[in-house]
């Protein structure tokens, strides 16, 4: 299940764009706009180092070499240099918070990890076990941390991590817009079809599914869709970022979440308790998910969900989602990709009829 902590949510940038910040008299526009953008990214810098040890925290907020609403993942390895990762470009850190090269950069140590590792577990890594057996753990507002370590294993199977070595903060976006380009071609008699997303990791296919529910959920005129009701099932707690019950992200009027749930059991337990029109999940692929769709596909409920893979070839060599587009499961499948940003639509198939859409 994923953790809730109580330490401050992490806001996402659209929501602390919303703040106020007082400019300078005399200032051109242009200069005003600079001045905006370079204090909403030291405050957006500010809110994130919350989660790290004293030293790292310190780092992050004297970063102005790199406005933080171009990062999407930063990376803590185990005396290695800090690293800042956009969507082009890895930044190297040193001390000060200036870009350098490797060998100049701050070198992330023991206790960076421990006391980072800390603060994201409020001080309690026994309580995290469940979610760092799977390597990862979410934080409020939806940020995934990857972990990497020593794997503590009992008879064969994954108990927890120890020595963690590396941490992988990913920084979770809204994509508001983009889902109204494609969500047309998944229409068909004003109702959803049964839609598979998929994409290589860091190529967007959970921020557009959080937009599409979104949309399905509260309706689009225009299109012909009224709301739908939507359950969601957010095993990991990307989805929605739920904290104490409150999503993070806007989901729609008419979505229900079961939060920290496994698939496999969440989507009856929404078809039972919430009777959802379309049923949403993120990153479908474990094979005790493939009776659990089917179940709930014979309660007239749509699927729409993500899975890892690059391409329609890519997907059928893996297993379950073989299974599953060999029966016909789904009617359209989308195809992202990072080539033009994360996001970028490579093409959405009918699979019915094989034909791009």
């Amino acid at each position: 299940m994923s953790l809730h902590y109580k330490l401050s949510v992490v806001q996402t940038p659209e929501l602390l764009h919303t703040k106020h910040i007082d400019l300078p008299e005399s200032m051109t526009s242009q200069t005003e706009e600079r001045y905006s953008k370079s204090n909403q990214s030291a405050v957006l810098w500010m809110e994130i180092s919350r989660w790290f040890g004293e030293e790292i925290r310190s780092i992050l907020t004297r970063i102005k070499d790199v406005g933080f609403e171009e990062v999407e993942e930063l990376r803590l390895r185990m005396d290695q240099p800090l690293l800042v990762r956009t969507s082009d470009k890895d930044y190297f850190i040193n001390q000060e918070g200036r870009v350098t090269s490797p060998d100049k950069a701050y070198r992330v140590n023991r206790e960076d990890l421990a006391s980072t590792l800390e603060r994201m577990t409020h001080s309690s890594v026994y309580a995290a076990e469940e979610d760092l057996k799977q390597g990862f753990l979410t934080l409020p507002g939806g940020n995934r941390v990857g972990v990497s370590g020593e794997a503590v294993l009992q008879h064969g199977k994954i108990q927890t991590m120890k020595h963690v070595s590396s941490l992988n903060i990913r920084i979770s976006r809204s994509m508001k817009g983009r889902g109204l380009k494609i969500l047309p071609l998944l229409l068909a008699d004003g109702k959803v079809s049964h839609t598979l997303l998929i994409s290589p990791p860091r190529a967007g296919k959970t921020t557009l599914l959080r937009e599409l529910i979104r949309l399905i959920s509260n309706g689009v005129p225009q299109l012909g869709l009224n709301g739908q009701t939507v359950g969601v099932v957010d095993e990991r707690g990307e989805l929605a970022g739920m904290w104490q019950g409150v999503p993070t992200y806007d989901l729609g009027y008419r979505t229900d979440v079961l939060d920290g749930c496994p698939k496999a059991f969440g989507m009856s337990m929404l078809v039972r308790s919430m009777a959802p029109q379309v049923m949403a999940m993120d990153e479908l692929g474990h094979a005790d998910d493939v009776s659990a769709l089917l179940d709930a596909l014979r309660t007239g409920v749509q699927i729409l969900s993500t899975a890892h893979a690059s391409s329609l070839e890519e997907a059928q060599n893996r297993p379950v989602l073989a299974q599953l587009l060999n029966q016909g499961v789904f009617e359209r499948l989308v195809v992202l990709s990072r080539q033009s940003g994360p996001g970028t639509i490579e093409g959405v198939y009918n699979l019915r009829t094989g034909r791009i859409l």
